[in-house]
């Protein structure tokens, strides 16, 4: 809205001007977002609590966590209420990128609602059933690939993945880019909800891989840097910049209320739509295996998911009892019962997301 309204006015005042700059876009998105969050925080809880929104735990959880049994969840209100409302004011709202941004988070986020509302209002034991879930990932990840896809006049630039270890060196799909799409925006929003599972890992976590994805952003966005580190350019990516510093704000903004013990809790609200933010973010700067290094968190806690539920049913088909390769999973769970505090487990977690974030930016000297 700024970005539309304000530069008008350079005319009367120099100082106008700053509002088209992207670096002053994106630390006054953050920090809107930021407050803006810790504003709303209070009330969505008291309001949640109102209506009886809480957490009811899963018996396979591990037994400590029965302690956190009546705490508020879809929290992911106050994310979503924070990104938009800073996104909007700081965002030039007619941006495509922008645009496909929105289109996910609404969607992804209503999803999520949708979910949540089902499993912590209406006392529905599974929420959204599963395969409706499924569905609704697939439909907006395929709305999002035909716009990208058909719309564009080049096909072969927008279907193609850097390999950040080498330079200039893409990997071309052709129409394989449709269901790589699918099973990639999918698969990334449920890595990010499989990891909200401690209170601030996935928020945290976010936060780190979305401050590599906000610079990737930047590079990408800008012609002499791009030009000068010798990376593809691609316009209209700078505003992703200003988003994803939106979306960084209001997650710390909600990790106030969200770090341990919780006061709130994430839900599928959030975590949904921030694991699609994080995936479609990668698809349009053609960095989806710079978002799987960086995001490595999320990948290995979907992994051994997977891992533990193929294994134990294979086991039980074959031996008769099925066995388990981690004491429970996702991955984070495992640890919890090793006897290792769940504090320390969430900051360790943001330590190794710290180094794979700078490993991955470590790529972009590589190219």
């Amino acid at each position: 809205m700024f970005y539309h309204l304000i530069p008008s006015l350079s005319e009367y005042h120099i100082v106008f001007n700053v509002f088209r700059y992207v670096t002053f876009r994106a630390v006054a998105a953050f920090i809107t977002a930021l407050l803006f969050s810790f504003v709303l925080g209070p009330r969505i809880i008291r309001m949640l609590q109102g209506l009886q929104a809480v957490e009811h735990i899963d018996s396979d959880t591990p037994a400590h966590h029965k302690s956190k049994q009546g705490t508020p969840t879809m929290g992911g209100l106050i994310i979503l209420a924070g990104l938009l409302f800073s996104s909007l004011l700081w965002n030039n709202m007619a941006n495509n990128f922008v645009l496909c941004m929105y289109l996910t988070v609404l969607w992804l986020g209503g999803l999520g609602f949708l979910d949540d509302y089902l499993k912590n209002i209406r006392r529905f034991k599974k929420g959204l059933v599963a395969r409706y879930k499924l569905f609704g990932q697939l439909t907006v990840s395929l709305i999002i690939v035909l716009i990208l896809y058909m719309g564009s006049p080049d096909k072969a630039a927008i279907s193609s993945i850097c390999v950040p270890f080498f330079k200039n060196f893409y990997i071309h799909l052709g129409l394989l880019f449709i269901p790589f799409v699918l099973i990639y925006i999918t698969g990334f929003s449920n890595a990010v909800n499989l990891t909200d599972g401690l209170d601030g890992l996935a928020g945290g976590t976010v936060a780190i891989c979305g401050i590599a994805m906000g610079i990737m952003a930047y590079i990408k966005g800008h012609a002499g840097i791009a030009g000068y580190l010798q990376i593809e350019y691609i316009a209209g990516a700078e505003e992703l910049v200003i988003f994803t510093s939106a979306m960084i704000g209001t997650v710390l903004g909600f990790l106030w209320f969200n770090t341990k013990p919780a006061e709130i809790f994430m839900g599928d609200t959030g975590s949904l739509t921030l694991g699609g933010i994080l995936a479609v973010e990668a698809i349009l700067l053609r960095e989806q295996i710079f978002l799987l290094i960086v995001g490595g968190i999320f990948v290995v806690e979907a992994l051994s998911s997977l891992m533990q539920r193929y294994y134990f049913k294979y086991t039980r088909r074959k031996y008769g009892t099925g066995r388990r390769i981690f004491r429970c999973a996702p991955l984070h769970h495992h640890f919890e019962l090793k006897g290792m505090a769940e504090s320390k487990i969430v900051v360790r977690f943001w330590i190794v997301a710290t180094l794979l974030a700078a490993v991955g930016l470590a790529t972009i000297k590589l190219r």
